[in-house]
């Protein structure tokens, strides 16, 4: 398994589900930066599981430091961060072991790992170890915070609609029918230099993609216009550009604030679409993976309805992940932050 992202700011996630902990190890964190740890444990409060409409699972989330913060400032070694798991029930994934569920990764985990993977709540493929990821991006938003970049998530659309109350009534319906709906959501950085970013390989738009593709659910990434730019003409889509206030910037933005695979200034602007979540309370025809027999599946557990009320922290998370390493790339961050 691949349990790293970044190059400089480097993140390594580690644990399951239904293990003893869930953490992420941070490397290349600059020393010096004032780590508040109310705002780590408000993230994690947006993701955590047993609010209205999301799983009753019950995870205080209470996490913590193990390693390279002293009196509440970083010192330039690796930050461990870990959070105990203490709502655990693995006896509905004992009964169903060999038949995997419609939509997860339990048939491919157990081809490719000959068996031997973790399958409690679906181990290493859960949503529970997006966890580390939204500690680790909230260490990333505090430092992104003293060179003036803002990143912040919103909700676009869930299950085909898009206004506040439509939402609750789609997702009360769908829960109360046993099914679940998808959606999508709209992450923004505010106040980008110009040049985060290393062609040809490491273009901004592909890495954010590829950690943004790392979250559970996630079936779609598309920056600025995305798809509609290929049924626009070329000049409906270039952003012109102008002068304003002693600063080049364009006029319009569907670029997405991402040229040649570098920040052009603009805002940052990403849409990320979610599948409908995969454990729902329908029967679904499945195979027995050790008589080969096919049977229906009723999936039992706690799950939520649609993944995306949880899932704006963690698209927050990436975002920064990602900004900030390259802006430890680009040096427009500083290895040592001087103190404040």
């Amino acid at each position: 398994m691949s349990n790293t992202l970044g190059k400089i700011f480097q993140i390594t996630s580690f644990g399951e589900s239904h293990g003893p902990c869930i953490g992420v190890v941070i490397d290349g964190c600059p020393s010096g930066l004032k780590i508040d740890q109310q705002k780590i444990a408000e993230d994690l409060a947006r993701r955590r599981p047993g609010q209205s409409l999301t799983t009753p699972r019950q995870e205080k989330d209470e996490f913590k430091i193990l390693s390279g913060v002293l009196n509440e400032t970083t010192t330039g070694a690796p930050i461990c961060m870990m959070i105990h798991n203490e709502d655990i029930q693995s006896k509905d994934y004992e009964e169903r072991r060999f038949t995997p569920r419609p939509g997860h990764a339990d048939y491919t985990a157990f081809v490719k790992y000959g068996g031997l993977e973790d399958y409690r709540g679906g181990g290493r493929f859960s949503a529970r170890i997006t966890a580390g990821f939204v500690m680790a991006g909230s260490v990333a938003k505090q430092l992104l915070k003293t060179i003036g970049v803002k990143v912040s998530a919103r909700i676009i659309e869930l299950g085909g609609v898009c206004q506040e109350q439509e939402i609750i009534r789609r997702l009360n319906e769908v829960q109360e029918k046993g099914n679940s709906v998808g959606g999508i959501i709209e992450g923004t950085a505010l106040n980008l230099p110009v040049g985060l970013g290393e062609p040809v390989f490491d273009n901004l738009d592909g890495e954010l993609a590829k950690a943004l593709f790392a979250l559970p659910a996630v079936k779609g990434v598309e920056f600025g216009t995305g798809f509609k730019a290929a049924k626009m003409l070329g000049s409906e889509h270039n952003d012109i550009f102008e002068m304003k206030d002693g600063k080049i910037q364009t006029k319009t933005n569907n670029a997405g604030g991402i040229l040649g695979g570098l920040s052009n200034g603009m805002p940052l602007v990403v849409r990320v679409g979610f599948k409908p979540v995969s454990s729902i309370a329908k029967e679904q025809q499945t195979v027995n993976l050790e008589t080969k027999e096919t049977l229906q599946l009723q999936t039992k557990g706690r799950f939520d309805p649609c993944p995306i009320p949880r899932a704006l922290p963690l698209v927050e998370a990436m975002i920064a992940i990602v900004l900030t390493d390259f802006s430890l790339r680009s040096q427009v961050l500083p290895r040592a932050l001087t103190k404040r």
